[in-house]
């Protein structure tokens, strides 16, 4: 069974994280194949748009912290440690978000231009309870999206939202019935890939260059704070305890 399911409809390239036993985390094997199909995917010139998503009522609980030795290693990756968070991608690329979207797998819906969830999907930085650093642009990227403010608040508490209350906050474009946002994120790419191309891909990047002149800076600051706190030994104290059952379910430890 492959980690990373990739189809194409047309122009549309649909990337799909498929470790449902594991609520879709990504493990150092996963990380490099969604690396490859993301490159893959910015490269190809007949593919216009890109939908991230995750298999089987989950997008992703982010890093696997039972390969969390390996992951630990890809802090200053290029690509980032989940293998795309660092790419700034020449077209768009939406995120169809069911379920558990936390940690790792909330940094890499940031990386999307649109973000639809089903209401009862479940956002949020879980990570905070095992001293696991943001370091795929999660620090860099949140405050672009709904403000400081905001931002800090959820990075700060590591508090669980529902996909309505993400909507509310403009944390994600579109709210949708449970099981239904791949099938708007799929009428959203179809409406953007039936406008003039070269105007799309220009408008769209004169506004993510303008904007985000200084993440590539930013995620650099972003990986050498994480990489002291793995340094520091937290992650490994946390990867414990969570192997050990601590925490599961977004509950305190």
């Amino acid at each position: 069974m492959d980690e990373v399911v990739v189809t194409r409809q047309g122009r549309i390239t649909i990337i799909s994280i498929n470790r449902p036993e594991v609520r879709n985390a990504v493990n150092y094997k996963t990380s490099k194949m969604l690396e490859k199909a993301m490159k893959e995917f910015n490269e190809d010139g007949e593919q216009h748009i890109a939908i991230i998503t995750g298999e089987k009522g989950n997008f992703s609980a982010g890093a696997d912290l039972s390969d969390a030795e390996k992951m630990s290693g890809e802090v200053l990756n290029e690509n980032g440690p989940m293998g795309f968070t660092r790419v700034v991608f020449q077209k768009p690329v939406i995120a169809a978000i069911e379920g558990y979207c936390v940690a790792g797998g909330l940094e890499m819906a940031l990386t999307a231009d649109i973000r639809v969830a089903g209401k009862s999907s479940k956002l949020g930085f879980l990570e905070r309870r095992f001293g696991v650093p943001l370091i795929d642009g999660g620090t860099q990227r949140l405050s672009y999206i709904i403000g400081t403010g905001r931002a800090l608040d959820m990075i700060l508490t590591g508090k669980l939202i529902s996909g309505e209350e993400a909507y509310q906050m403009g944390l994600v474009n579109y709210v949708t019935e449970n099981g239904q946002a791949m099938e708007k994120a799929l009428e959203i790419a179809m409406l953007i890939d039936s406008f003039p191309w070269t105007t799309v891909i220009n408008d769209r990047n004169s506004l993510i260059q303008g904007i985000y002149g200084p993440l590539n800076s930013g995620l650099r600051i972003e990986a050498e704070f994480g990489k002291k706190t793995i340094d520091s030994g937290a992650v490994q104290e946390g990867a414990k305890k969570f192997l050990a059952g601590s925490g599961r379910h977004g509950k305190r430890i």
